[in-house]
């Protein structure tokens, strides 16, 4: 079998001593029944491969207590575990890049490049690579700490100056230096700050196809606070395409720390990121810090208006809209219900209606209910209490009366001893 349920004991027993690929789920859980086809062909792959990657699951419900320890807390989660180190995988879930991930951290953290044509080959292979170049340094120390922390995002390797291409020239040894974009740029220990920063920043590509996951793993960074982007429709990436990537490229040194550039295909992502409407094509700088954004409001012509809307942002002259306020988080809220509403209505009427129908029927009632009730202003009670007062007053009258005739027989009676003493 290509892949195995992990029982708790020979899970804690074996995973010490062995590389485990592991997806923790729960039964309930739709995203794990999407990702199961997925899982398996996984299994297979890295079995038939010959890897020595254990490839397992585990019910994160029933055995709670192992989820528990490895900071479980979505489903599903995908994790590498090498000795008592756990890697967390955030990438899209697809064979290829949980493969990929997996080769990749399951091997050395910093991978030797003996010879030039090693090194050729890797450069063919892979679009983002860091190199560590010479002997045995505080440096490289650093290296190797900093690529145990980044191996689940980018590869790290090291080689002697003879293995290095001919087109590449140092200033000094040792060096650390990342290749991408068809060339390669040099760690500055004093422009560039920390290296572990650096390597976060320089380790995306200078022009890159943009999605929901690289938005997401861009912003989670820290460090790209503005996103540049560009969506449109195919008819019109060829020209826009070639503006962005040349403002990428020529003004690098102005623009790499604050932005990354880049196209995003359609609008509707963006629509609901911004909560409006953007024509297509358009261009936007997203500020991931606060959610702000700025928009071009007229049809880019030429590279200098690009690059004077850019140094807008930074200088603050551009208008900003959206954010983070208290207005927009109430929006953000009624956005997001009414997106809801109108996604259950368009995929299922009929649920939709009994959903919110049934719900707001019951509703009403209650409140006809309540009005109604208060609409009487307390006249009920008024007519109790005068059906109550009405048998005292009865009762009084009929005193009043017996009294009266009580008074009128004693009159007859006196009146009659008057008469028989007349006689």
């Amino acid at each position: 079998k290509c892949y195995c349920f992990c029982p708790q004991f020979r899970f804690k027993e074996k995973r010490m001593d062995e590389v485990w690929l592991v997806e923790f789920y729960a039964p309930w859980c739709g995203y794990c029944k999407k990702l199961e086809p997925v899982w398996y062909e996984v299994g297979a792959e890295l079995k038939s491969s010959g890897s020595l990657i254990n490839v397992g699951k585990m019910d994160a419900t029933a055995f709670s207590s192992v989820a528990s320890e490895f900071g479980v807390r979505g489903y599903p989660t995908i994790k590498l575990l090498k000795g008592d180190l756990a890697y967390n995988y955030k990438g899209p879930r697809t064979k290829e890049d949980i493969i990929e991930f997996a080769n990749r951290v399951a091997g050395p953290v910093v991978r030797a490049l003996p010879s030039r044509q090693m090194f050729e080959g890797v450069l063919n292979r892979h679009s983002v690579l860091f190199v560590y170049i010479g002997g045995d340094s505080p440096l490289k120390e650093k290296y190797i700490e900093v690529a145990s922390e980044m191996i689940v995002y980018t590869y790290f390797f090291s080689a002697l100056e003879d293995a290095l291409p001919t087109n590449v020239t140092l200033q000094e040894l040792p060096s650390v230096a990342v290749f991408k974009d068809r060339t390669y740029f040099l760690y500055d220990a004093y422009q560039d700050g920390e290296l572990s920063s650096w390597v976060n920043r320089e380790r995306f590509r200078g022009y890159l196809h943009i999605d929901g996951f690289t938005l997401y793993e861009l912003g989670e960074t820290g460090l790209m606070h503005r996103l540049f982007f560009l969506f449109c429709t195919p008819l019109f990436l060829s020209r826009l395409k070639t503006l962005i990537q040349r403002v990428a490229t020529e003004y690098r040194d102005h623009f790499s720390r604050d932005f990354q550039f880049g196209h995003m295909d359609g609008n509707d992502y963006i629509n609901s990121l911004i909560m409006g409407e953007v024509p297509v094509p358009s261009i936007i700088v997203l500020n991931t810090s606060n959610d702000q954004y700025f928009l071009l409001g007229e049809p880019v012509k030429t590279l200098d208006q690009l690059v004077q809307f850019i140094h807008s942002v930074l200088d603050g002259s551009a208008q900003a809209q959206g954010g983070d306020g208290i207005f927009q988080r109430i929006k953000r809220v009624a956005f997001d219900a009414r997106s809801t509403v109108m996604s259950v209505f368009r995929s299922s009427p009929l649920l939709g209606c009994f959903l919110f129908g049934l719900p707001l029927g019951v509703i009403s009632l209650m409140c006809y209910g309540i009005c109604t009730a208060e609409s009487d202003d307390g006249t009920e009670e008024l007519d109790l209490l005068k059906r109550e007062a009405l048998p005292e007053e009865d009762e009084y009258e009929d005193r009043r009366r017996e009294g009266e005739e009580e008074e009128e027989e004693e009159r007859q009676e006196e009146k009659s001893a008057a008469d028989k003493k007349v006689d």
